[in-house]
């Protein structure tokens, strides 16, 4: 199997509110964008651990996540993962655990870390419900825009596709999978 240049990995927990707000992000470039090379989104929800080999068997990976930040909600930081663990990624949900366990036994393994970032949103209210609070919808387009900034960065091509899936539309296919 050929590596991927590279992977834009959306993980969080849609039942929680904000804290989906990556899985959303990731549904959203899927049926908005098209990217050149192509590059592959995944929506890892709250897979945590079971993540491994997309971290052995790729060269580049952004993650999407909320992250517990002590800053206004909206707030959005792009951090190495080599830095992570003073930014209280490790201390939320078990998604972020697990993604940081990953890089954590590939280093035991000795095997090759990917380059890898974190683009983290602090998140207003994480509770029990399926959408996103009023704060983190103003902010959801800007977070859009630092990931297509980041991955031009990249030298990867974004054009938006002319028939364009709404942050509305993205979320009522989870709350409604049906449809």
């Amino acid at each position: 199997m050929s590596k991927m240049k590279f992977i834009v990995l959306g993980v969080g927990n849609i039942l929680e509110l904000d804290d989906g707000i990556a899985v959303y992000a990731t549904s959203y470039l899927e049926k908005n964008y098209r990217f050149t090379p192509e590059i592959k989104i995944i929506n890892g929800g709250v897979e945590g651990i079971n993540l491994l080999n997309l971290f052995m068997e790729n060269d580049s990976i952004l993650i999407l996540d909320a992250i517990n930040i002590d800053d206004k909600p909206g707030s959005i930081y792009h951090i190495p993962s080599s830095e992570i663990s003073g930014y209280g990624i490790n201390s939320g949900g078990a998604h972020e655990v697990g993604v940081m366990q990953c890089i954590d036994m590939l280093e035991l393994m000795g095997r090759p870390l990917p380059k890898s970032s974190v683009l983290g949103i602090v998140p207003d209210t994480v509770k029990v419900g399926i959408g996103l609070t009023p704060k983190l919808r103003e902010s959801f387009l800007t977070y859009i825009d630092t990931i297509i900034k980041i991955l031009q960065k990249e030298n990867i091509i974004v054009e938006k596709h002319d028939d364009a899936v709404s942050l509305d539309d993205i979320i009522e296919t989870f709350k409604n999978p049906k449809r």
